[in-house]
């Protein structure tokens, strides 16, 4: 016993020592900026400082961002506890503290589940507490809270339910949920998988069991409470937005089989499994083992759970095939809402199998055993490879929080500029809109998931001229469009020209009155824009900071 306490105690430092780097760097520490810092970071502050936190549903926007047009119900509502974070810490610390909490929960789910539901022989404790580390430290997405990393959790406590183990921590479980996660990232897919197994229960075992019904139906209730504000935009807003302007899709059969087996191997950036280096090898290897041995009765649920996995990924890859555009054209929920992401259900099914495809191997002998704890010890090398300030800070070369978001310079052009923010409107060139809102600028662009159609179209004459020279930005604007940015067909699709960049524009082609109509003055440009003048802008001063990522060159619109 005391020798598996040990295990766990070391788990639980690993744990904290990956986690350790947020809080001692804070604001240098490095994280994900894509639908990180460029996004939902921001969209905290800003909505908690717009004096529309808790206004009525259907009657507020936010003024600081794209021009005043993105309604409140957009964000999270304030009964999503991420937001409490950031209303009480800092930027960096808030940031930490939800990585702590949702790492621990997932350690604490993942073992959970597996202990009762999957290895349930005592003597396979330890390498359980690993394998459940190892899930924990997976590169998930920051903003999703709990929405993948604490499903094992959930269906923990789904399953006690079902098996009629009464426990106060059930309810508990299933009523905080819904406060720290995401309905539309993660558990909305999970409740249908939850669902399915109450009516698997019904057909095949002639089970109801109400209670096991009534717990779904419960968590159910309490996310669309919680998500009020999200329900009413996708049900009650009779303005057409931004995502029912999305293109149709056109991939054929063999590219949808490709994206399936990629997204099999390699996940998605939303809920990154890492199993493609240790764990798919090694699942696969049992799978091999299972089936020559012809063990499939014996290992059932390790069959199911990998058909089921990979089903996932086939579901993910075909949801882009063009068969499906008939229906998407006549059904708008089909195609405004993404039905793809039931593959956020992967990773801690991964993981089970992972754990159940060591537990075979251990099972087998002495050389055996040695591969398991090897593909155990090689699993957690891989997420730690992953650790943010490892993988952002020397692999990616990413700037630091603070670096990113670069108050003492921002602070600078504001006092240049010298009036009330409010008072005028600001766009980025080679940056995210992020930064400026960040630091309290109001801008003509910006990044949400939804915003009216009439402010994409109106934007669209800004940078149109620049759309006509790229076919890549002019498809991801017109079929998408989420990132409303001030494009540069010169640019690309970079939005992170630092101050050691030697780009510059050339040949600018913007419709500034365009610009100046959605009440924009000034344009702040990561590099040079060499024909300024001919666009009608005023070279003010460029702004340097040592402790900034960026060199801002300031535009001011004359015409």
């Amino acid at each position: 016993m005391m020798k598996k306490h040990k295990w766990l105690f070391i788990a639980i430092l690993l744990l904290m020592i990956y986690v350790a780097p947020l809080f001692i760097l804070g604001g240098n520490s490095h994280v994900r900026i894509h639908d990180n810092l460029d996004s939902n970071v921001t969209w905290y502050k800003m909505v908690l400082n717009s004096g529309e936190y808790t206004a009525k549903v259907g009657t507020a926007t936010i003024d600081q961002i794209m021009g005043g047009s993105v309604s409140r119900d957009v964000f999270d509502s304030e009964f999503v506890g991420i937001d409490w974070l950031y209303l009480f810490f800092s930027t960096p610390i808030a940031f930490a503290i939800s990585q702590l909490i949702t790492r621990v929960f997932a350690f604490l789910g993942l073992f959970l589940w597996a202990r009762d539901y999957l290895i349930k022989d005592k003597k396979y404790i330890a390498p359980l507490y690993f394998i459940s580390l190892a899930f924990a430290l997976t590169p998930y997405w920051p903003s999703g809270m709990l929405s993948t990393l604490g499903m094992p959790l959930a269906l923990w406590a789904f399953l006690n339910i079902r098996n009629h183990k009464r426990s106060i921590w059930n309810i508990v479980i299933l009523t905080l949920f819904p406060f720290y996660s995401s309905l539309i990232l993660g558990f909305c897919f999970f409740l249908v998988m939850v669902g399915f197994i109450w009516l698997f229960d019904l057909f095949k075992k002639k089970q109801v069991n109400i209670r096991f019904l009534l717990s779904i139906l419960y968590m159910g209730i309490l996310y669309m409470g919680v998500n009020y504000r999200f329900i009413h935009m996708l049900f009650f807003n009779p303005e057409p937005d931004s995502r029912s302007d999305f293109g149709l899709n056109h991939l054929s059969v063999g590219r949808s089989i490709k994206l399936s087996l990629k997204n099999f191997v390699n996940g998605h950036t939303h809920d990154q499994s890492l199993a493609g280096f240790v764990i798919l090898p090694t699942i696969l290897f049992v799978f091999i083992l299972i089936l020559l041995r012809r063990e499939w009765k014996k290992e059932k649920l390790f069959l199911w759970m990998f058909i089921f996995t990979l089903f996932l990924s086939f579901w993910y890859g075909f949801w882009w095939f063009d068969g499906w555009n008939p229906i998407k054209e006549h059904v708008q929920i089909i195609r405004t809402f993404n039905f793809s992401r039931f593959h956020f259900l992967q990773p801690f099914l991964f993981y089970g199998l992972f754990a159940l495809a060591v537990v075979y191997l251990l099972k087998m002998g002495v050389w055996w055993k040695k591969l398991a704890y090897v593909v155990i010890a090689l699993q957690l090398l891989v997420v730690f490879s992953y650790n943010p300030e490892l993988y952002y800070h020397y692999r990616v070369g990413a700037p630091s929080i603070n670096q990113f978001y670069a108050t003492e310079q921002f602070e600078a052009i504001k006092k240049y500029i010298g009036k009330p923010q409010s008072s005028y409107r600001v766009g980025s060139i080679g940056l995210h809109p992020s930064i400026s809102q960040e630091n309290g600028f109001y801008t003509v662009d910006g990044y949400v998931n939804s915003y009216p159609l009439t402010y994409k179209r109106e934007f669209r004459k800004i940078i149109a001229g620049e759309l006509e020279k790229s076919h890549t930005l002019e498809d991801y604007y017109d079929n998408w469009g989420n990132r409303c940015y001030l494009f540069s067909a010169e640019l690309g699709k970079n939005y992170a020209f630092g101050k050691t960049s030697k780009k510059h524009i050339e040949h600018l082609d913007f419709n500034l009155k365009a610009f100046r109509s959605l009440g924009g003055e000034y344009i702040l440009s990561a590099v040079p824009i060499d024909n300024a003048s001919e666009q009608n802008l005023k070279f003010e001063k460029a702004f340097n900071n040592k402790q900034s990522y960026w060199k801002i060159y300031l535009y001011k619109v004359t015409s």
